[in-house]
């Protein structure tokens, strides 16, 4: 553009100059219809760009409207997108008003507005405005198919989120199709939620496609089918049935292996259950799977103890080995080494399963008031207290002699 302009000038400069200082100017002569026209080249030159500006100002004046209007557009564009990244800032630093303002403003100007919907209605959401909430998203709904459903998911997650787990529900089953990665994830919390286990293992062949983190998705699966293995009456063909309707990705998830040897256990298949939690622990060490281990009883618990007494040596501050040790220990009838893995395992990590068996541990040794103190520690710590109860001094009861007794006998 401006080399063009700078040519016209000088082919115009030049004109006017030819025409003043050339002695012969040459000779041009146009006749058209009745009408004559004689000038001289310079000055035809003049009369051709001047011609030429004049019809570029006649395009310029006809095209300004629209060049007005794109200028326009442009510049709304440019600040709706600023809104839209204030806006989100806004939210993020936690002014949900002014984010909600932000996103909102300028939005019938908008071709896809979309985002500041959603964002609007989680702005408006986090200052407790559900009705502005749900207006937003009802907007966002009608913008087109594939906004419906970003929006109801949207819906579905804050509904979750106020603690409304039953209208999440409500709103992912509206959608027509509930498989979306997100969707499956969504409802898969908001059973959970609801402690609506029979639901949450119906939808385990749908978790390998939940849009969750790994760990998550094992827990929601571990959950599921606890509740069903818990069940009083469970026979050896719904286990199997159980069993068979998770996914074969999640099988060997370790809290789902830790619930079918419980189950194997209550089943009185002790032996196999022991066989596969071994199995698993060669493959992960989990806390899941080793606490497991200590309550399911083998063939051979003496060997078992043994086989946890050799994990204790390459894992010597494993509170749930330790508790699995005392498990094994009690199952032995050693309750001296019981309660010095107990002991140890309570100084690294206080849990109140522990607390019950230490409890339950020194009423036999007729520690009767250290043991109310224990079991009334586990319980502080199932109601979310952060500590203990200190133990009473010890009466200073020898453990049973057994402990001595089995270990000269290579027990």
């Amino acid at each position: 553009m401006r080399f063009g302009v700078a040519a016209l000038a000088v082919l115009l400069l030049g004109a006017f100059a030819a025409h003043f200082l050339l002695a012969d100017r040459g000779y041009v002569l146009v006749n058209f219809s009745s009408y004559v026209i004689e000038m001289s080249v310079p000055g035809l030159v003049i009369v051709l760009v001047l011609l030429y500006v004049f019809v570029r100002a006649l395009v310029a004046v006809a095209e300004a409207p629209r060049r007005w209007r794109a200028a326009l557009e442009r510049r709304q564009l440019r600040r709706r997108d600023g809104d839209l990244t204030a806006g989100f800032a806004q939210l993020v630093q936690g002014n949900w008003a002014r984010s909600e303002r932000l996103l909102t403003q300028g939005l019938k100007h908008a071709d896809a507005p979309l985002a500041n919907y959603l964002l609007a209605a989680h702005a408006a959401h986090l200052q407790g405005a559900a009705d502005r909430r749900d207006q937003w998203l009802e907007l966002a709904q009608a913008l087109s198919p594939e906004a419906s459903v970003s929006a109801r998911l949207t819906r579905a997650q804050l509904e979750l989120q106020a603690g409304d787990a039953a209208a999440a529900v409500a709103t992912l089953k509206s959608l027509e199709n509930v498989d979306q990665p997100a969707a499956v994830a969504l409802l898969a919390r908001a059973y959970r939620a609801l402690d609506d286990r029979a639901e949450l293992l119906a939808l385990l062949p749908r978790l390998p496609r939940a849009a969750l983190p790994a760990q998550e998705r094992n827990e929601l699966v571990a959950l599921a089918v606890q509740a069903e293995l818990a069940r009083p009456g469970l026979t050896a063909e719904r286990l199997a049935e159980v069993t068979a309707a998770v996914p074969s990705e999640l099988r060997a998830a370790p809290a789902v292996v830790a619930e079918r040897a419980r189950a194997l256990e209550r089943l009185g298949r002790g032996d196999e259950a022991e066989r596969e939690v071994k199995a698993a622990l060669k493959r992960e060490w989990h806390s899941a799977l080793v606490q497991s281990y200590g309550e399911v009883r083998g063939a051979d618990p003496a060997k078992q103890l043994k086989q946890v007494e050799t994990w204790l040596k390459t894992h010597p501050e494993d509170a749930a080995l330790l508790l699995a040790a005392a498990r094994l220990a009690m199952a032995n009838d050693l309750p001296g080494k019981a309660l010095s893995y107990l002991e140890s395992s309570l100084a690294l990590e206080p849990r109140p399963e522990a607390y019950a068996l230490y409890g339950r541990l020194l009423t036999e040794l007729g520690e009767d008031e250290r043991a109310l103190t224990a079991f009334r520690s586990g319980l502080r710590l199932l109601g979310g207290a952060a500590t203990a109860e200190p133990l009473p001094p010890s009466r200073g009861l020898a453990p049973p002699k057994r402990d001595e007794e089995r270990r000269a006998q290579g027990g």
